[in-house]
This record gives structure tokens, sequence and C-alpha cells, in this order.
């Protein structure tokens, strides 16, 4: 497509709050394939389209009901955890002190 709307550094910044360790070819693909994603969200944007234009297809709920519905016991939910303590899930810690 067109020119890199995001660049390796970029992509660098980001992989770094996220954690991530990439390769140089990672870098450069990722910041490829975002920079596609990104031009086809801004030609999607450019359609003018008609006021009241339906956004999803027409005849699917835009939204699922939210009714309340019967929930998991805590004893079978913590069964399938590697580690719980006193009816809760123990997790690594991921952010540092």
């Amino acid at each position: 497509m067109g020119r890199d709307v995001i660049d390796a550094a970029e992509v660098r910044r980001i992989a770094a709050l996220a954690r991530l360790a990439l390769t140089e070819d990672e870098v450069r693909r990722l910041a490829r394939e975002l920079s596609a994603v990104l031009e086809y969200v801004a030609l999607l944007d450019a359609l003018e389209l008609p006021a009241g234009t339906p956004l999803s297809p027409a005849g699917s709920p835009a939204t699922r009901s939210d009714d309340p519905a019967a929930s998991l016991d805590e004893r079978s939910v913590l069964a399938g955890a590697p580690r719980t303590a006193r009816g809760h899930f123990v997790v690594p810690r991921v952010v540092g002190p």
C-alpha cells in the first residue's frame, strides 16, 4: 500500500509497553501490517454514508440481551485453577513493586 503510517520506532514502543520481545524482521512486518490496517480504516472513514445507515447487517441484533442467568459455583470455578488461596485465584505479579 502507501507509506507506513506506523514506523518501526512506534512498533518498538508499543512492543515495549506490551513487554514483547520482537526481532527486527517482526518489527518491520508489524509496521507494514499495522499501517495497512490503519490505511484501510482511513478508507472506510472517508466513505460518505447517508445519515441513519445501519452499522450491522439488517435483521441482526446490534447487541445481545443482558438477562440475569445462573453463574458457576465458586468450587467448580476454582477447581480448574493452578493455585488458589482463601477463595481467590493466585497469579504471578505482573506490575512491579
